[in-house]
């Protein structure tokens, strides 16, 4: 009996670990998110700085792991195999939950899932205790610490808000000091600013940082909790004198400070005090085990007869544990390229300026959007004129082409220093109420408030901002959902099926998790190897025939790839690969809406000698997008058919489809090797064999005529050969045009040269 206990302790242990990397791949979008999106410092030293803030959290922390204790249900209430039939189907859930949102790069609260999903598993176990001893339901409250949940939920819902407006305000204030030309304005203001942000974070890092370090004695944290006004009095007058002297003595940017000195903060507060959240179920589980362990030897008490009431006390976790916790979360942090994900989420949402949007309008935002529009209207309507042009002209931006450039920051220190210190005074009043705030909700939705403020959501770009918000917040309460409902399926799974359901449920999260690796680091890959239009660098004509030539080349090879399988598939009536071929073709119309989006970048990045070939890339675009709409009418039109069941083509139709197919690869395999080794000599040719496959197309287009007129029964069929045959004619059509037309600039940009 007892090695089953040490097996399921070494399976919670193995999952913690796990827990470790998913955990600190969601969370570091809390801390690193106002460093990456500055640029105000090295991506090296960034990482360096956070790395130091987490391991410092991790091993000084004194693990308190009274949330998974003691926090949610009452552990006097349940035996010792109910505790750690709770402790597996929690830590199970956990993983896989977390490991979802990151591999769809959504950042989610591990607080939340943490404590829903003890509090799912500790409901159903109560349950089942309940219907196999005395039925009465109305005694699971007696189970439940259910004023905590109350109290979470609440916070969850204050935090939003209050996070999202306070934020809003601080960026608007700050704006309208430092306007964006913020280097002149510093002389004079950054010296308060740096006094009061640095200030502002010092505490945060008493507080909310240090408040569960082992080594700070009881009487140094009373201290700091009743003299909480001078603290941050004496603080702001020395960082401010500090502040100043290092912008006069040593010519450095106060700004940079405050990013380093914050993401310090934010890391070591998530260190110190979420880890509960990844090691805090294994550790209680340990623990428990020892008080069962010593139990058993004495008296011989059965797990299912000795009550948990020894976890109600505090109990300390040793320091051995902390070390290595704080070694793993570090090495995740460098090397998690899902956390890399879920950071680029963050940012993308508050960046300033157009860019590529990850999310896509839904109702909600629309609505959203539209009422702002109105409201922002009417308060302008209210606004003076002159007043309404100075508070603009504090937030005219730079000139554009000081901006155009992919590697420019998404948004300036100014609005990065707001963040941290917003987050960290947030976090730090919470804290010293005791509500139960999360560091992600405060830290993404001051993010997303700040944005807001500096107008970093314009009309161009507000619904699709405004649609990740609603996708992020609605997640955090699905994950709330979720965790508790799969938590308590999980414990009610465990309960009946004992280790060998422990064992399926082990096994199968285990082959999750690693699939997600491999769909993660495989789509990571096909990002990679699909090489996109990069606005580095002012753009000459000789870029521009090797950026056109790699589009030509790549969409050749996809529409080459799919007509093929379409016509394959379409004669064996296999529609799981017809259906696959549609997949595949969505990627292929998302590479060309992502090309037609970076038009006016392209335009902009032109260098002056090279702006009239901007009309020849709009041209190339426009041919490889008619292309992409010929293939798709073919690839839809054919799974359509073969899934409402349709009688099959037949087999002369087959044959000739096959026949075109075949001299459509050897045309598109050539074109393919031309514009990968960009020997443009051949396009003559090419062009001469594609009249060839035209009027081949045409002869089926009048042979199909005659079928009709003598053999052919089925409308269905002459609609579908039809409409493949007249695509295939556009397709044929839209790639001549494209060659004559790359031809004729091809030797026009041979004479400039």
């Amino acid at each position: 009996m007892e090695q089953i206990y040490i097996i399921m302790l070494v399976a919670l242990f193995a999952l913690a670990i796990t827990d470790l990397v998913v955990g600190v791949s969601n969370d570091a979008v809390n801390f690193l998110n106002s460093a990456i999106g500055s640029k105000a410092i090295s991506m090296r030293t960034i990482m360096i700085v956070a790395s130091v803030g987490i391991a410092m959290g991790a091993i000084f922390s004194s693990g308190l792991m009274e949330v998974a204790r003691k926090g949610i249900f009452l552990p006097d209430q349940y035996s010792y195999d109910e505790i750690m039939t709770i402790f597996m189907a929690v830590m199970i859930t956990d993983v896989l939950l977390l490991d979802f949102f990151n591999s769809i790069g959504l950042p989610t609260s591990t607080t939340v899932s943490i404590v829903f999903e003890l509090l799912g598993a500790a409901v159903s176990v109560a349950i089942i205790k309940l219907y196999n001893t005395t039925g009465n339901y109305a005694e699971l409250a007696t189970y439940i610490n259910g004023d905590k949940a109350t109290e979470i939920i609440i916070g969850i819902l204050l935090s939003v808000v209050i996070a999202f407006s306070i934020g809003a305000i601080v960026q608007y204030i700050s704006r309208l000091v430092f306007s964006f030309q913020f280097e002149k304005r510093i002389k004079y203001a950054g010296a308060i600013f740096g006094g009061l942000a640095i200030a502002a974070i010092t505490y945060f890092i008493l507080i909310k940082g240090l408040k569960s370090i082992s080594f700070i004695d009881g009487d140094a944290k009373t201290y700091i909790k009743e003299n909480t006004f001078i603290i941050i009095f004496g603080s702001f007058i020395f960082w401010t004198i500090v502040s100043q002297l290092i912008m006069s003595v040593f010519k450095a940017n106060i700004l940079k400070l405050i990013i380093v000195i914050g993401t310090f903060a934010l890391a070591l507060a998530f260190s110190g005090n979420d880890l509960v959240n990844f090691i805090g179920v294994p550790i209680a589980a340990l623990q428990s085990y020892g008080l069962w362990f010593d139990a058993n030897q004495a008296t011989g008490v059965l797990p299912s007869e000795f009550m948990m009431s020894g976890l109600s006390g505090k109990v300390e976790t040793p320091e051995f544990l902390l070390i290595i916790a704080g070694i793993i979360m570090v090495v995740t942090l460098w090397f998690s390229s899902k956390a890399r994900s879920v950071v680029e989420t963050g940012v993308n949402l508050s960046r300033q300026g157009d860019g590529d949007e990850k999310f896509q309008p839904n109702f909600l935002s629309r609505t959203i959007v539209r009422y702002s529009v109105s409201i922002s209207n009417a308060i302008s309507f209210i606004i003076p004129k002159e007043v309404q042009k100075k508070i603009d002209a504090q937030f005219q931006k730079p000139d554009e082409a000081t901006t155009k450039r992919i590697d420019a920051p998404a948004f300036d220190m100014v609005r990065a220093s707001v963040n941290l210190m917003v987050a960290s005074i947030l976090i730090s009043i919470g804290t010293n109420l005791k509500l139960p705030l999360s560091t992600t909700y405060v830290t993404f939705m001051v993010a997303m408030g700040s944005s807001l403020a500096d107008r970093a959501w314009d009309r161009e770009s507000a619904v699709y901002r405004v649609a990740g918000v609603v996708n992020v917040v609605g997640g955090w309460f699905v994950t709330a959902l979720v965790a508790f409902t799969a938590a308590a399926i999980f414990a009610a799974i465990i309960s009946f099926g004992g280790i060998i359901a422990i064992a399926i449920l082990f096994l199968t999260a285990t082959v999750l998790i690693i699939r997600s690796a491999i769909i993660h680091s495989r789509k990571l890959k096909e990002e990679k190897s699909n090489k996109k239009y990069n606005r580095n660098d002012i753009i000459t004509i000789h870029e521009i025939t090797s950026e056109s030539s790699e589009n030509i080349s790549r969409v050749i090879g996809g529409v080459n790839k799919i007509f093929t399988n379409t016509v394959d598939n379409l004669g064996l009536q296999d529609l799981s690969k017809l259906k696959k071929n549609k997949k595949n073709l969505k990627k292929l119309e998302s590479e060309i809406d992502e090309l037609k989006s970076n038009i006016y970048y392209f335009i902009k990045s032109l260098d002056e000698d090279s702006v009239e070939a901007s009309n020849f890339y709009i041209l190339t675009l426009d041919h490889l997008q008619d292309m992409v709409q010929s293939i798709g009418f073919i690839a839809r039109n054919s799974y359509e058919h073969v899934n409402n069941n349709h009688k099959n083509l037949k087999f002369n139709q087959i044959r000739d489809l096959k026949g075109v197919d075949q001299l459509i690869q050897q045309i598109f395999d050539q074109m393919k090797e031309t514009f990968d080794n960009y020997s443009f000599e051949t396009i003559d040719s090419l062009i001469a064999d594609n009249r060839e496959l035209l009027d081949k197309v045409s002869g089926l287009i009048q042979k199909q005529i005659t079928r009709i007129r003598t053999s052919e029964t089925s409308p269905k069929n002459t609609k579908l050969y039809f409409g493949l045959l007249l695509e295939t004619k556009d397709l044929v059509t839209s790639v001549m045009s494209l060659l004559e037309l790359f031809q004729n600039y091809h030797k026009e940009a041979k004479r400039e040269f």
